[in-house]
């Protein structure tokens, strides 16, 4: 249990906090209050089925690939479907995307539709289900585009620069709810003996002194000769300096969690294998996008490694990237080692 004074100024529930940031917008209707603290349930409920994950038959695979080609693990599908069923039936939504759908999830005829758009990764690191990794639930909000009826694939295909309001929550040691709105990165830990997320990490910013880099540099034969260029400098190779720590857990949450509360670069390039270019693994509207929002109101940067990820008109619902992401200066030095030595 949190160790918290049982004081009402001090004890800032993420209801609370919400709408304390609702009074803000004298504009504000309230709907978008109320869809936060729906996704904040659902995390609440997610985090019951993560913690029995070794008691009940929910680990392993569920029988199904998805859409992007990989084995769906059961959590996956409880995951996703509990974010579904928390929000399709609030009239606050007029389309819905996961990663673990091809297409759109359309809000039922029988619901009214509403004004937002939510698209998210139900699971982000599931691959590390069955080890008892750290694990992440990632959101983004978007106004939909089109005037009226059900959402349409327009809705989702919008720049990040659109976003209004993205998070994360992380399923560890405890569990953590992230969150922007455009006003700052506030962070919120579910005390398990009240079930409800406390204020724990107000107004987070990224340390300017960066600790650590994350990637996977098992993958290291495949990048381009930039990219390797910038590992050996974040390594103390290229240039006579202090070298960072390479600190990997293959959960993108996990490790963008770490590196915004301590400062570092998260990065996964483009690889080349058999000579054919894959550009990134990760994908932009559900994981590129939405960290790349919170790390700006950080005081970070995002990029594919040419240009601002937030910038970058999607073309498809399940569009790849690659991503740089976390301390402002360490991700710019990445830009100039690719301009430098990629682009011809």
């Amino acid at each position: 249990m949190l160790n918290y004074p049982i004081t009402h100024d001090r004890i800032i529930t993420i209801e609370r906090h919400i709408l304390n940031e609702q009074s803000s917008y004298p504009q504000a209707t309230g709907v978008l209050t109320a869809l936060l603290y729906d996704i904040a349930l659902a995390g609440k409920v997610i985090h019951s089925f993560t913690t029995r994950a070794g008691l009940v038959d929910i680990l392993g695979q569920a029988g199904k690939i998805n859409v992007q080609g990989e084995n769906v693990m059961k959590l996956d599908e409880m995951s996703d479907l509990t974010m579904i069923t928390m929000n399709d039936h609030t009239g606050r939504l007029a389309v819905m995307a996961s990663e673990e759908h091809e297409d759109i999830i359309p809000i039922p005829e029988k619901y009214p539709t509403g004004k937002y758009v939510l698209l998210f990764d139900p699971l982000d690191g599931s691959s590390n289900i069955d080890y008892n990794v750290g694990m992440g639930t990632v959101f983004s909000i978007f106004r939909r585009k089109t005037k009226q009826g059900r959402g349409t694939l327009q809705d989702c295909l919008q720049k990040g620069r659109d976003l209004v309001a993205a998070g994360y929550i992380i399923y560890g040691s405890s569990t953590m709810l992230v969150y922007t709105t455009g006003n700052g990165v506030h962070g919120f830990t579910l005390d398990i003996n009240l079930g409800e997320f406390l204020l724990s990490h107000p107004d987070i910013k990224i340390p300017n002194k960066a600790k650590y880099y994350s990637v996977n540099q098992g993958h290291e034969k495949y990048w381009s000769e930039g990219v390797q260029h910038f590992t050996k400098f974040l390594q103390g190779i290229e240039k006579d300096q202090n070298e960072f720590s390479l600190r990997y857990i293959g959960s993108l949450v996990g490790d963008f969690h770490r590196n915004l509360l301590a400062g570092g670069i998260f990065y996964y390039p483009s690889e080349l294998h058999n000579m054919v270019k894959f550009s990134g693994k990760l994908r932009m509207l559900y994981e590129a996008f939405p960290l790349a929002f919170i790390a700006e109101q950080a005081g970070g940067y995002a990029s594919d490694g040419q240009r601002n990820i937030l910038d970058i008109q999607p073309q498809s619902l399940h569009q790849r990237t690659p991503l740089y992401i976390g301390n402002r200066e360490l991700v710019q030095t990445a830009e100039e080692f690719i301009n430098k030595y990629d682009t011809h």
